[in-house]
C-alpha cells in the first residue's frame, strides 16, 4: 500500500535477529543470583534497610501486582476509605506471618492506612511473590521474606520480624500458629503488652485451642478460621478455582477419566471435589466424621478408605489439617506416576520425611515437583514437597481472599479497641454482625441488592431489621 519493500529474509536472518537480539529481564527471570538475602546488605531508596528479601530491584513488578490486586478487594479499599479520619488501629503494633502474596501486600496497606505499624514474615517457604515483598520493603515495610527459604531462614525471618530494640508488637495476626508458638518459646514476656491474636488456619487454631485447654494461652484470640466469611468463601470457592490451576501448572494433566482421592470433606474437599468432577475426574472421597462422609455421598461422591483405592488412583489429594495422613505405605503401594499434593495448610498431611531415605532417587523436575524414584523404576510426582498446593505452585483468586483479609483487618480492629474485659484469654469467633458487614462490603462489585424486612416481617422472625441475621452458633 504505498510502503517500501522489505528486504527478503532468510530463516537464517531471522533465526539470528532472534537469538542475537537483547531481551529484557523481568522478575521471573531465572538468572537471580543465588546469594541468600540473609548475605545481603540491601536498602531501599530512601535508605531503610529494615528488612530481608530476595531483590529490592523488583519493586516496580511487585507494585503493579499490588495495583491489580487491589481493583479486585473492594472491601479493603472501602475500608480505608471509611477509616481514613478515624484511623481505629493507631497506636497498633501488629507482628504478622502469613502468605506474602500480593493479597496480603492490600491488606498490610490497609493496616497501616488505618493507623498500624507492621513487621512481617511469611507462614510458608514457598509461597512468597518475591517482587511483592519487594515493593512492600521499598514502599517502607519491615518484611522478612523471600521464596525458597530454608527451614533455618523461616525461623530467622519471625525472629527478625518479633525481635526489634524499641519495638514491642501489641498485636499478632498469624496464619498456621508458627508466630505465637515462637513468641511463647522465646519471648514470652511480650504477652504482656499483646492485646490480641487473630488466627486463621485449621492448624493455627487447632493449637489455639490446646493452649487454651491448658491454662496456657495468655491473650484474647479472634478464630478467624471458623468465621461464615471465610468456611464458605475462601476455604470452598478459593480452592474449587485454585486446585485445578496448581495441578495444571506443574502437571499439565488432563483431569477427565483420572480417577482422584480427596482425603477430608471439609470446605476444601468439598471445593476441591467439586472442581475435579466438573472436568470429568472420577472422585473417592475419605472422611472420619460422619455427617462430612454422609455429605460426600449425597454429593454423588464414593466414600472409601485409602488403603481401598490407593492403588488404583491416579491422583492423590489432602486436605484434612492433620498429620500422617498418607504414610510411607500408601506411598509404597500407589501406581507409577501417581501425582501427591496437599491442600491443607500444614506440610504434615503426606509423610515427605519418609521418603528422604537412601534406596528412594529424588529427581527435580521443573520449580516444585519432583520425582520419587523407586529401586523397581516406579516413581511419583510430588508436589510442593508436601506444602499448600495452591500457594506454593499457582496462585488463588484475590476477590475470595479480600473477603478473609477483610475479615481479618475487622478482627484486629475489634480486639486492639475493645474495652478491658470484653475478652478474656480465650479463643472467640467473630460476631455474626461482622461477618455480615465483610459480605455486604463485596456485593456493590456484583451489582447486588439486598432486601429489606419489613417492620412487620422483622417482628415476625424476631430479629432487628439491619441483622444480625443468623444467630452466632450458625455456621
Amino acid at each position: 500500500y504505498g510502503s517500501p519493500t522489505p528486504k527478503r529474509q532468510t530463516w537464517k536472518t531471522l533465526v539470528q535477529a532472534f537469538v542475537c537480539s537483547p531481551v529484557a529481564a523481568s522478575y521471573t527471570d531465572s538468572s537471580d543470583d543465588e546469594t541468600s538475602p540473609r548475605d545481603k546488605q540491601q536498602k531501599n531508596s530512601k535508605g531503610n534497610s529494615d528488612f530481608c528479601i530476595k531483590n529490592i530491584k523488583q519493586a516496580d513488578f511487585g507494585r503493579r501486582e499490588i495495583e491489580i490486586a487491589e481493583q479486585e478487594m473492594p472491601a479493603l479499599m472501602a475500608l480505608r476509605k471509611r477509616a481514613q479520619g478515624e484511623k481505629p488501629l493507631a497506636g497498633a503494633k501488629v507482628v504478622g506471618c502469613t502468605h506474602i502474596t500480593a493479597q496480603t501486600a492490600v491488606l498490610m496497606e490497609t493496616l497501616a492506612a488505618l493507623g498500624a505499624q507492621c513487621r512481617w514474615a511469611a507462614c510458608n517457604i514457598y509461597s512468597t511473590q518475591n517482587e511483592v515483598a519487594a515493593a512492600l520493603a521499598e514502599g517502607g515495610f519491615s518484611v522478612f521474606a523471600w521464596k525458597g527459604e530454608s527451614e533455618d531462614d523461616f525461623w530467622w525471618c519471625i525472629d527478625r520480624c518479633v525481635n526489634l530494640e524499641g519495638w514491642q508488637p501489641n498485636m499478632i495476626l498469624d496464619d498456621g500458629g508458627d508466630l505465637t508458638h515462637w513468641i511463647y518459646k522465646k519471648y514470652p514476656n511480650m504477652f504482656k503488652k499483646i492485646k490480641g491474636i487473630v488466627e486463621e488456619s485449621v492448624t493455627g487454631v487447632h493449637r489455639l485451642y490446646q493452649l487454651s485447654k491448658a491454662g496456657k494461652l495468655c491473650v484474647p484470640a479472634m478464630n478467624v478460621n471458623d468465621s461464615v466469611t471465610k468456611q464458605k468463601f475462601d476455604n470452598l470457592y478459593c480452592c474449587r478455582e485454585s486446585i485445578l490451576d496448581g495441578l495444571k501448572r506443574t502437571t499439565d494433566v488432563m483431569f477427565g477419566g483420572k480417577q482422584v482421592v480427596v482425603c477430608g470433606y471439609g470446605e476444601v474437599g468439598k471445593g476441591c471435589c467439586a472442581a475435579l468432577k466438573a472436568m470429568g475426574s472420577i472422585v473417592y472421597v475419605t472422611e472420619i466424621d460422619p455427617i462430612c462422609a454422609l455429605q460426600a455421598c449425597m454429593d454423588g461422591f464414593r466414600l472409601v478408605k485409602l488403603s481401598e483405592v490407593i492403588r488404583q488412583v491416579d491422583i492423590v489429594i489432602t486436605c484434612t489439617g492433620n498429620k500422617n495422613v498418607v504414610v510411607r505405605d500408601y506411598l509404597d503401594r500407589m501406581k507409577n506416576g501417581c501425582i501427591v499434593c496437599n491442600m491443607g495448610h500444614s506440610n504434615t498431611e503426606i509423610d515427605v520425611a519418609s521418603l528422604r531415605t537412601p534406596e528412594l532417587t529424588w529427581e527435580r523436575v521443573r520449580s516444585q515437583v519432583d520425582h520419587v524414584i523407586w529401586p523397581d523404576g516406579k516413581r511419583i510426582v510430588l508436589l510442593a514437597e508436601g506444602r499448600l498446593l495452591n500457594l506454593s505452585c499457582s496462585t488463588v483468586p484475590t476477590f475470595v481472599l479480600s473477603i478473609t483479609a477483610t475479615t481479618q483487618a475487622l478482627a484486629l480492629i475489634e480486639l486492639y479497641n475493645a474495652p478491658e474485659g470484653r475478652y478474656k484469654q480465650d479463643v472467640y469467633l467473630l460476631p455474626k454482625k461482622m461477618d455480615e458487614y465483610v459480605a455486604s462490603l463485596h456485593l456493590p462489585t456484583f451489582d447486588a441488592h439486598l432486601t429489606e424486612l419489613t417492620d412487620e416481617q422483622a417482628k415476625y422472625l424476631g430479629l432487628n431489621k439491619n441483622g444480625p441475621f443468623k444467630p452466632n452458633y450458625y455456621r
